[in-house]
C-alpha cells in the first residue's frame, strides 16, 4: 500500500498536457485557454465620458459660469468640430470627448435654457472622463494557462478576439463493472442495484472540462470486458468502477493486463478509496476506481480531477485543501488517510455520524471531505482541521 501523496505522484506520470484546438469565442466558456491572447484594439478607443453632461474646458469650469452648446456627442456618433472658449458641447456616457475638451460637467450641475447652460456651485474636481486605454492597450497580453469565465469571456471579446485557442477536452472512457448493476431506468432484478458511480464521476469529470462517453456495463466475464475497453480505444483516460479487488469476480486486473496494461500501483492508504488501482493501457491512463459509491465519488475528487486539471494545462496541482474549525470532537486516526463526510454548522465543520462507504445520501447532504492525516490525534472542538469543498 502506497500513501495518496506517492499515489498522486505515480498518476500525474501517467498523463500530459494536451494539445489545443480554437474555437469560436462563444464556445470558450469554461475551456482553458492555451495560448496567450493578444488585444487587437485599445479599450476605449478614445477618451469617452463617464457621466451624461456637458464636455468644455476645465480652465473655464467656475460657479455661474455661462457656455454656448455647439453640438452633441453621443455614444456611437462623434462631434467632429473642436471646442472652443466659451462653448460646450452636449455629451452623453461613453460618448468621445470632443477635440478641446477636457472635463465634462454633469447635467446635475447645470441649468440649460435653449444653447445656453450655466454651472452650478458645486462641481467637483473629478474630470468624469475614462481615458483612452484606460482598460487595456493594443498588444497587451491575456495570459494562459486560465479557464475561462464569463468575465474573461467579455474581455476577450471587447479584446475583438472572436477565435480562442483553448487546450483540447481530455476524453474519458468510463466503464463500471459487475453482474449486480443496471442502468437507471431499467427495472433490477431480485439481487441487482443502480449504477450510480459511473453518472456521479462523468457529472464530476465533466464540470472539470472532460468529454466523457459512458460505456455499457460490463458483465462479470473475460469476454465482456475485454469487448468493453474496445470501445474505449480513442479515449485520453479509462476510468473503470469496481472489479479492481483480488476476489473471484473481479477480472479487470488481469483483462487489462492481458491487453497490456502496465500497472503502477495497486491499493493507497486512505480510507474510502484503500482498493485503487493505476496504470497505462497503450495511449491512455487507466485508473480503476472502488466499486462502493462513496470511495468512487471521493478517488474522483481526490486523484482524477487534479489528473484532468494537468491534462487541460492547469499545471500539476493537488486539489488545493481549505482550514476550518472543527464544530465537534473527533477520535484519533489510524494508519489511512481518512476522507470523512462532513458539514458546516454555523461555520464550524462537523463530520457525520455515519462513514460507511455505501451511502450516497451522506455524501449528498455533505458540504466537504474533511482530511485526516494518516496517525492524526485525537482533535477537540475549535481545533483546525483540512477539508476539501465537494
Amino acid at each position: 500500500m502506497i500513501s495518496v501523496e506517492q499515489a498522486l505522484t505515480h498518476l500525474f506520470a501517467l498523463v500530459s498536457p494536451l494539445p489545443l484546438e480554437v474555437v469560436s469565442l462563444g464556445d470558450a466558456q469554461g475551456r482553458v485557454l492555451a495560448r496567450d491572447v493578444v488585444a487587437s484594439r485599445t479599450q476605449p478607443p478614445f477618451a469617452a465620458s463617464s457621466m451624461d453632461g456637458y464636455a468644455l474646458r476645465r480652465a473655464e469650469v467656475e460657479p455661474d459660469a455661462m457656455f454656448k452648446v455647439v453640438g452633441e456627442s453621443a455614444a456611437g456618433h462623434r462631434f467632429e468640430g473642436t471646442v472652443k472658449a466659451g462653448q460646450a458641447v452636449r455629451i452623453f456616457t461613453g460618448a468621445p470627448v470632443p477635440e478641446g475638451a477636457d472635463f465634462v460637467v454633469i447635467q446635475e450641475d447645470v441649468t440649460r435654457r435653449g444653447t445656453l447652460i450655466t454651472l452650478g456651485h458645486r462641481i467637483a474636481d473629478k474630470d468624469n472622463i475614462r481615458p483612452a486605454g484606460g482598460d487595456f492597450m493594443q498588444g497587451e497580453t491575456f495570459p494562459a494557462p486560465r479557464r475561462l469565465r464569463p468575465a474573461d469571456i467579455a474581455l476577450l471579446a471587447s479584446m475583438n478576439v472572436s477565435k480562442v485557442p483553448v487546450t483540447r477536452k481530455p476524453r474519458v472512457a468510463i466503464l463500471a463493472t459487475g453482474d449486480e448493476l443496471v442502468q437507471p431506468g431499467e427495472t433490477p432484478g431480485p439481487d441487482q442495484i443502480i449504477a450510480s458511480n459511473s453518472h456521479g464521476l462523468a457529472a464530476m469529470f465533466e464540470a472539470e472540462g472532460a468529454r466523457v462517453q459512458l460505456l455499457p456495463i460490463a458483465r462479470d466475464t473475460r469476454a465482456s470486458l475485454m469487448q468493453a475497453f474496445a470501445l474505449a480505444k480513442d479515449a485520453d483516460m479509462i476510468i473503470t468502477i469496481g472489479g479492481a479487488s483480488v476476489g473471484d469476480h473481479d477480472l479487470v486486473a488481469p483483462v487489462a493486463a492481458k491487453l497490456g496494461m502496465e500497472q503502477a500501483f495497486y491499493k493507497v492508504a486512505m480510507r474510502p478509496g484503500k482498493p485503487l488501482m493505476a496504470g497505462r493501457m497503450g495511449d491512455a491512463a487507466m485508473i480503476g476506481l472502488p466499486g462502493n459509491p462513496v470511495s468512487a465519488m471521493v478517488c474522483g475528487t481526490v486523484f482524477v480531477v487534479p489528473l484532468l486539471r494537468k491534462m487541460l494545462g492547469l499545471g500539476e496541482k493537488c486539489t488545493p485543501v481549505r482550514h476550518a474549525s472543527l464544530g465537534a470532537p473527533l477520535a484519533a486516526n489510524g494508519p489511512r488517510a481518512h476522507y470523512m463526510r462532513a458539514g458546516f454548522v454555523d461555520g464550524r465543520l462537523i463530520a457525520e455520524d455515519r462513514q460507511d462507504s455505501s451511502l450516497l445520501t451522506v455524501l449528498a447532504r455533505a458540504d466537504a471531505l474533511l482530511v485526516r492525516p494518516v496517525d492524526d490525534p485525537a482533535r477537540k472542538i475549535g481545533d483546525l482541521v483540512d477539508y476539501l469543498p465537494i
